[in-house]
């Protein structure tokens, strides 16, 4: 699709739409993004290897052509259909934003940033949708249509363009600012419901979050359109104060700014300002998506039997041939001995689970009971690790050196871990699987040594690091927002002692202690 041709095409239907248009003027503002600014960012999103890139061709035309229907013929009986055309547009968009994130996951904070933006497209139909069928939806109808509106520039685009920020710097102020930007909306629109002042809260987040991402685009290093890209950023910088001055009056009862006040400035601001200097920068400039994680994923899926899988009479040693193979530099003999000849020691585990995650611990277990995997105790007293390390099956797992390691309480198994590693750019990580029904969750970790300790970890320790946790359906890997963490350090000849830390989103919910003691 040429860029130039597909402009000048949503130009002509955006000044086709104006001339017929019956309604107030800044009812074009949505006519503009709907006609002009969608299009020209979805052009900047696809890739041609996607479904949606083939799909769009042929339903483009549709979700296009009934907005510019709804202008020419005037208010009729066909509105809410050819609004209802263009809602199920929108609702294929945002099936297009999470078919992207399940291939990928959280593994891109940047990406996840632009699914948002798309699945968000949806909401924005619907809201027109609403207003266009005159649909009750507890509010007037300038206001739902002002959500409409919402949606359509700071939920879609705004994220969108984040994201393609995103691909060029990215940081932890970045991930806290697109943060902010994703849960506004849904604040923002509760805030209108139920409690002026969690709008006004809402709008002091946007604030936060804009003007952290106009820091990050002076200082990010664009090659091209960058001062366009700036500019953009920077107008929401002044629309976000007419947000603020509006929501104040709300909450306070001393109106300095009107909902027409609102509609000049800050909706001519957003349409003619934001958008479309983001739009033609961005199009100046496209930063390219960073590539998906590729490593040997496990073929072995679905509940397993050691009996099933370990080679005929091949008991094996250790979890490793050679601990050297991980570079982590001199470790503890007793560590080394541990990984290399893991069936001579014994294993003792404490189970706690933390206190906000128990009532969810219970469900969990009566699952993993089931599946008998990652099957922990909800008891925290400390139980025997009993069971042994076995060689995979030769042609069953893909990977190279797969040991299967069963380990069970109380005759019950707890784990069948299928221990593996790869190499990338000089590095060797460690890769996990654990088989579970229809699929398998990968853990990849990072080994070093910390002091006198070894540390195992799925947290990234550089931007392309294949460490993390990931769900293997079929053919896609999705990086799961958990991290883990595995302390081992030796306590006393012979005896070692590790941790084991689990978080859901950066928050803790699972730690087990082992103690670990020469047999």
């Amino acid at each position: 699709m040429n860029v130039y041709k597909t402009a000048v095409l949503c130009g002509l239907m955006f000044f086709l739409s104006a001339a017929f248009h019956e309604g107030p003027w800044y009812y074009l503002l949505l006519t503009a993004a709907q006609l002009v600014y969608v299009p020209l960012v979805l052009m900047l999103v696809m890739q041609k290897e996607d479904w949606f890139y083939k799909t769009y061709k042929w339903i483009a035309p549709f979700g296009y052509g009934s907005i510019l229907l709804l202008h020419i013929l005037g208010p009729s009986p066909a509105d809410p259909i050819l609004a209802g055309v263009y809602l199920l547009f929108a609702v294929i968009v945002a099936s297009y934003g999470f078919t992207r994130f399940l291939k990928r996951g959280f593994v891109h904070f940047e990406e996840f940033s632009i699914d948002m933006g798309l699945i968000s497209l949806m909401i924005g139909g619907g809201w027109f949708f609403a207003h266009i069928a005159e649909i009750d939806t507890g509010f007037s109808p300038i206001i739902t249509w002002l959500t409409g509106i919402h949606f359509h520039y700071s939920s879609f685009l705004l994220p969108v363009f984040a994201g393609f920020l995103g691909r060029i710097l990215k940081g932890t102020v970045y991930r806290a600012a697109v943060s902010i930007l994703i849960v506004s909306p849904a604040i923002v629109a509760a805030g209108i419901a139920f409690s002026v002042w969690l709008e006004l809260f809402s709008v002091i987040l946007y604030i936060i979050g804009i003007y952290a991402l106009i820091w990050l685009s002076f200082k990010a290093q664009i090659p091209g359109g960058k001062w366009l890209i700036r500019l953009s950023f920077l107008s929401l910088g002044i629309t976000i104060l007419f947000s603020l001055a509006y929501a104040s009056g709300n909450a306070f009862g001393k109106y300095a700014v009107s909902i027409d006040t609102m509609l000049k400035f800050h909706g001519v601001l957003n349409g003619g300002v934001f958008a479309l200097a983001g739009v033609i920068g961005w199009h100046v400039y496209k930063p390219a998506s960073a590539a998906l994680p590729s490593f040997p994923v496990s073929k072995i899926r679905g509940r397993q039997h050691v009996a099933d899988l370990a080679a005929e009479a091949q008991i094996h040693e250790g979890l490793v041939d050679d601990m050297k193979i991980y570079g982590t530099g001199p470790l503890s003999e007793t560590i080394v001995d541990f990984y290399e000849h893991t069936k001579e020691y014994s294993l003792f585990a404490e189970v706690h689970w933390h206190t906000w995650f128990k009532p969810f611990a219970f469900f969990y277990h009566w699952i993993s009971s089931r599946t008998e995997q990652i099957n922990l105790p909800l008891s925290s007293a400390q139980k025997e690790m009993t069971g042994g390390i076995y060689t995979v099956k030769e042609g069953l797992d893909g990977r190279p050196s797969v040991r299967a390691w069963h380990r069970q309480i109380d005759e019950k198994t707890v784990f069948l871990a299928l221990y593996s590693y790869h190499q990338k750019d000089g590095e060797t990580y460690m890769n996990i699987a654990l088989p579970l029904p229809g699929c398998s969750m990968i853990g990849i970790l990072e080994l070093s040594k910390a002091c006198d300790s070894l540390l195992l970890t799925s947290r990234k320790q550089n931007p392309s690091s294949d460490a993390g946790i990931y769900l293997s359906w079929k053919d896609h890997l999705f990086k799961l927002p958990l991290d883990e963490v595995f302390r081992v350090e030796e306590t006393e000849d012979g005896k070692l002692s590790a941790t084991h830390h689990m978080k859901a989103a950066g928050i803790p919910f699972l730690t087990i202690g082992y103690t670990i003691c020469k047999k």
